[in-house]
C-alpha cells in the first residue's frame, strides 16, 4: 500500500468512526415504539363506586388493617410511539385480591372478600408520564378446570388525542404465563410488552417496572 492510499484509508476510517455514533443516534431517534397490545377488560370491570380510589390499594381509608397478600410496587410510565412522555393520562386499574376474588357482584368465587383491599384505583400520570402504585400480588384464579389464570392487573388508559387502551399487566417469568390462553394468543414480542419486570427490592418489597405505549388518534 503506497503512502497516498494509506492516508486515504486512514481518513475513511476516521470519518466512519465519527459518523457511526451519529448514525446510531439518528436511528435511535427515528425508532418507533410498538403500542402496548390490547386485551379484554374481563367480566369484572368495576361497576360499584367507592370513595377511596388512590394508588395505595393495600389500605382503605378509615381502616386500621392492611390487605392480605404479598405487597408489591409498580413504577411505570406512559409514552407515545416516539418515546415521549404523556402527562395527565387517566390510569384506571383493577384486580383480584390475594384470595383470587374481585370486588364485583358477578364474581361467584366463594372465597372471601378482603375488607382491607381497595381493589380498584384511578388517578393521573405526572408531568413526565410517570405513575406509581402499591398493591398486592393478585391470586391465580381458575377460569375452568383446565385453565388457571396467572397473577395480572387490568388497566384502562385514556387521554384526549390518543387511542384509548384497555389491557392487562402480567409478571415476567411467572410459570403460569406459559399456559395462559390469553397470553399465548400473543406473539413473543407482544408478550414482552405486557410484562412487568422486577427492578429492585426496597424495604423488603419487590418493585416492578412497566411501560405503556399509546398511539395518537
Amino acid at each position: 500500500m503506497n503512502k497516498k492510499t494509506r492516508r486515504d484509508f486512514i481518513k475513511i476510517g476516521l470519518l466512519t468512526s465519527l459518523l457511526a455514533p451519529l448514525t446510531y443516534i439518528a436511528n435511535a431517534v427515528s425508532a418507533i415504539l410498538t403500542q402496548t397490545p390490547r386485551e379484554t377488560a374481563g367480566p369484572f370491570y368495576p361497576i360499584i363506586s367507592q370513595q377511596d380510589k388512590d394508588f395505595d390499594l393495600t389500605r382503605i381509608e378509615g381502616n386500621s388493617d392492611s390487605a392480605k397478600g404479598e405487597v408489591i410496587i409498580i413504577e411505570g410510565s406512559v409514552v407515545d410511539t416516539e418515546g415521549k412522555a404523556i402527562k395527565d393520562v387517566s390510569v384506571e386499574l383493577w384486580q383480584a385480591n390475594n384470595a383470587e376474588r374481585y370486588s364485583h357482584p358477578y364474581d361467584s368465587n366463594p372465597v372471601p372478600l378482603d375488607p382491607n383491599f381497595q381493589g380498584w384505583a384511578i388517578a393521573f400520570s405526572g408531568q413526565e408520564g410517570g405513575f406509581r402504585f402499591k398493591t398486592i400480588m393478585s391470586g391465580a384464579y381458575a377460569v375452568s378446570a383446565n385453565w388457571l389464570r396467572p397473577p395480572h392487573i387490568h388497566y384502562k388508559i385514556s387521554k384526549r388525542g390518543y387511542k384509548n387502551l384497555t389491557s392487562q399487566m402480567y409478571f415476567l417469568h411467572h410459570p403460569l404465563n406459559d399456559i395462559d390462553a390469553l397470553i399465548q394468543r400473543k406473539s413473543s414480542d407482544e408478550q414482552l410488552l405486557m410484562m412487568a419486570k422486577k427492578s429492585m427490592i426496597k424495604d423488603n418489597v419487590d418493585v416492578y417496572q412497566y411501560q405503556i405505549v399509546l398511539e395518537k388518534e
